[in-house]
């Protein structure tokens, strides 16, 4: 489970079984090392493609880690479904503190749309909440949406005609846009794609009229091929601050998505201590802060158990948000 006990349990204890309930029990090999940990590489999963704005976060979070750890951190990418892949993966693998991985927050949807056979209140070990992201809807300079307000009225007078580009069927950009325009009771046509690199390719190119993601539109919007008309945090991000959020136009929505690190459930207490306190020094090293600011990262740090406690929190949020906007059908539908 997700607790950590206050005492370290010692390795005489763990030999001995601690206590008389587990007395004669068989423990797995690396338990008799705990105090040792880690005695060799650890193998990082990212569950997204490698140069995104995800990989890079955990590349640099994995570096300071590492050198905490004093063990080499392999970062490996194991892409797809929406991050689901590599989130199984890190459930299914063997808890000995040497697979750990990020774990997105939208396992608490994906869990129970059934696009992710691991159970989040359960099947992972928590240990720290990193950062969040920084969304937001992006048009070509050329749209006759000049904000947020125009294209609202536009798709008033015209139900489904508007379109966006987002990154997947069940994901924080189609949820996100799919919750905004429940609230300004609007009807998009929401266009599937398999990750966001395609998404923005095709708002760049003409094919659609919106793009939905995080901030792979920071650059074009800098560079004037992209125009923004809003983000979804809590807060104007600072690289825009001219910006309005959808909050402060009047749409209670915001999404962070707020990214995790995690291990299989059953990891050894002394082990998730060592790895708990190296991520937390992480998250706050000035080498980790540097790439978050660079691809608008919010840091939004909680401790493993507070995480665990968010976790449960979203688990219930989304499971009225899928309802509400009928994700399971919408995603029977592709």
């Amino acid at each position: 489970m997700q607790f950590t006990p206050k005492t370290p349990v010692s390795r005489r204890s763990i030999l001995t079984g601690g206590a008389a309930g587990t007395a004669g029990l068989l423990l797995p090999a690396w338990a008799t090392a705990a105090e040792e940990y880690p005695a060799r590489p650890i193998t990082f999963i990212c569950p997204w493609p490698a140069g995104g704005t995800a990989d890079q976060s955990m590349r640099a979070i994995c570096s300071v880690a590492a050198r905490v750890l004093k063990q080499p951190i392999a970062v490996d990418n194991k892409a797809g479904a929406a991050g689901m892949i590599g989130a199984k993966a890190i459930a299914s693998a063997k808890p000995d503190g040497y697979t750990i991985g990020q774990i997105p927050i939208s396992v608490t949807r994906f869990s129970q749309l059934g696009t992710l056979q691991a159970d989040p209140r359960k099947d992972f070990t928590y240990l720290a909440r990193t950062s969040g992201q920084t969304f937001g809807i992006a048009v070509l300079p050329e749209s006759k949406f000049k904000s947020l307000k125009e294209m609202v009225a536009y798709a008033k007078a015209n139900p489904g005609r508007v379109t966006y580009a987002h990154a997947g069927v069940g994901g924080a950009t189609h949820v996100g846009m799919e919750e905004f325009a429940l609230a300004a009771g609007i009807q998009l046509n929401a266009i599937a794609y398999k990750g966001g690199a395609q998404a923005l390719s095709d708002t760049l190119g003409g094919q659609v009229d919106m793009l939905a993601d995080s901030s792979s539109w920071a650059p074009h919007v800098e560079g004037g091929k992209l125009r923004l008309l809003a983000t979804w945090g809590e807060q104007r991000t600072p690289r825009f601050k001219d910006t309005p959020t959808l909050k402060e136009l009047g749409y209670k929505v915001v999404v962070d998505a707020p990214n995790g690190i995690g291990a299989p459930t059953g990891l050894d207490p002394a082990a998730e201590k060592r790895l708990r306190d190296a991520f937390r020094f992480a998250v706050n090293s000035d080498e980790f802060k540097a790439v978050a600011g660079k691809i608008d990262a919010p840091l939004m740090y909680l401790d493993g158990p507070d995480y665990y406690k968010y976790v449960l929190a979203t688990y219930e949020k989304e499971t009225q948000l899928i309802e509400r906007l009928k994700l399971k059908e919408l995603l029977a539908k592709g």
